[in-house]
């Protein structure tokens, strides 16, 4: 199950928003299935801009490199460092310690273009990979 106090992307990230006008940025338990085993991720600088549903790097495994988006519009005020050491923490903790970045967010209205938990588990179900 996904958690139900964040929203969801259709390219398979999370965002749970904390005090203020952060969010937390990752991908969601059935992305790091699809990839399998999590040997690199590339984030972006400190300070970066991200914009909603635009790539902010990359996400690499045996199977392939995929591009990262972000769900929402901000600046980056924080990358997870601990992921360069340890990127397999996005498959064991996906919604946890493996968060990829935090953004300042510059449109808090963007959040209300993302998927509840339920509407991105309908989504999973009805791909054909599920």
């Amino acid at each position: 199950m996904n958690p139900t106090d964040r929203k969801y992307s259709k390219e398979h990230e999370w965002l749970k928003l904390e005090s203020g006008n952060i969010g937390v940025v990752g991908i969601t338990d059935y992305a790091q299935e699809q990839l399998g085993d999590i040997v690199f991720v590339f984030l972006p600088d400190d300070l970066s801009q991200v914009e909603q549903l635009k790539t902010f790097g990359e996400i690499e495994s045996p199977k392939a490199v995929s591009e990262l988006f972000s769900p929402i519009s901000g600046r980056v005020v924080e990358v997870n460092k601990v992921l360069q050491e340890r990127p397999e923490l996005v498959n064991e903790d996906p919604y946890d310690k493996g968060w990829i970045i935090k953004v300042e967010l510059s449109d808090p209205s963007e959040v209300d273009k993302l998927m509840t938990a339920e509407d991105y588990e309908a989504l999973v179900a009805s791909s054909p990979e599920a």
